[in-house]
């Protein structure tokens, strides 16, 4: 089992997205980031497989969205030039490549930069 240093996200989501990010609940491997929208991104790492994550941001209640960065390696989704990384732009139907770093700190930022041009737009 390989620990990840989630103090570090959550400080990382409440001091550089604090214009965005309304409370952080954290527990071993996940954050749930609460967004002043009333949306929030759910973070979760994988103890078990080393480097298998889901950056998943809902939004269904609000407007009907969900975008989620993972790296499940679901073969349905094999034919994504970026497989097994693959992204739900907009549905769980809709995927594309996905572009997210593979560290975790600049992935986490990267999907709260995308949050936030949602929001502050």
């Amino acid at each position: 089992m390989s620990l990840v240093d989630i103090a570090t996200r959550k400080a990382i989501a409440k001091t550089e997205f604090a214009d965005i990010v309304a409370s952080v609940d954290s527990e071993l491997n996940r954050m749930r980031v609460y967004l002043t929208d009333a949306s929030f991104l759910d973070v979760w790492y994988s103890l078990e497989n080393e480097g298998r994550y889901s950056y998943h941001w809902e939004r269904r209640h609000l407007d009907g969205t969900l975008y989620r960065h993972n790296n499940a390696p679901h073969k349905k989704w094999n034919h994504v030039t970026t497989f097994p990384k693959h992204f739900h732009a907009g549905s769980e139907e809709q995927v594309a490549a996905s572009s997210l770093s593979d560290n975790p700190p600049d992935a986490l930022r990267e999907m709260l930069t995308f949050a936030r041009s949602t929001i502050l737009r």
